[in-house]
């Protein structure tokens, strides 16, 4: 059964504010050749909370946004030092934190008898039951990252950046899950890539095109809301690059 559109809404605004934060830093990922850094820290902020609900405070908020946050800031300041002291191997060492974390999660809720759904809960997301309530902490959160990302800051550009994608990361992958995490960040700055300008405005519309079209197919056809947004924003960016990617000179 299809949900009303007003159900949808909040649903909207999450994917909204997730992609205000997640469109200049998928850029910047892009730009830097990291790829996959959103999917690491995504895992490593999940992993957070998975040793919030192995450690008895499942039903605790507070204290499963602090364990997220501390795994997602120790996660990125981590691999800002690998990128550092080794660079020429970091994509294999994000890769390999990525394999880390996840096996760890699947380790701890090997024995709990509701591990299942909250790992697929975590990957999947839950952005339909967000509710209007539920928006006030990403928005918080929105307005600190894109501060740190486009305040009037001098030097410390690295952690900055690290530190800023910590805490957008923490808080989405909690509402829009890992695989949604991902495309929100890297979709929308794949399809501008050949543009001249690599319009942030441009990643924006794609983006929230994604998000708004993919609410309505899966409440069309009752299917989940996470994986039928990452198709559609997936559909939308493979159009735009073939419409819009120059011709290559014979």
């Amino acid at each position: 059964m299809s949900l009303p559109w007003l159900i949808l809404l909040p649903a909207l605004l999450a994917g909204i504010l997730v992609l205000a934060s997640h469109v200049p830093l998928g850029r910047e990922v892009l730009s830097r050749g990291i790829i996959f850094l959103d999917l690491a820290i995504a895992q490593i902020a999940t992993l957070g909370v998975v040793l919030a609900y192995a450690a008895g405070f499942e039903s605790n908020y507070l204290v499963i946004q602090v364990f997220a946050l501390l795994s997602a800031v120790v996660g990125a300041l981590l691999l800002l030092y690998c990128e550092q002291r080794f660079a020429a191997i970091q994509e294999a060492i994000i890769g390999s934190s990525f394999i880390l974390a996840a096996s760890a999660c699947m380790l701890l809720l090997a024995s709990d008898p509701h591990g299942s759904q909250h790992l697929a809960d975590l990957l999947n997301g839950q952005i339909l039951w967000i509710d209007y309530k539920g928006l006030l902490p990403l928005l918080f959160i929105t307005l600190l990252v894109l501060f740190m990302l486009y305040g009037p800051w001098q030097g410390g550009g690295r952690i900055r950046f690290y530190v800023a994608f910590a805490l957008a990361i923490t808080t989405s992958v909690q509402v829009i899950g890992v695989y949604l995490v991902f495309a929100s960040l890297i979709l929308p700055a794949v399809a501008v890539y050949y543009l001249q300008n690599r319009s942030l405005s441009m990643a924006y519309a794609i983006g929230i095109s994604g998000y708004f079209l993919g609410l309505m197919v899966s409440s069309l056809l009752d299917l989940p809301a996470g994986p039928v947004i990452v198709w559609l924003l997936a559909i939308i960016t493979i159009c735009f690059i073939l419409f819009n990617k120059p011709k290559e000179k014979v």
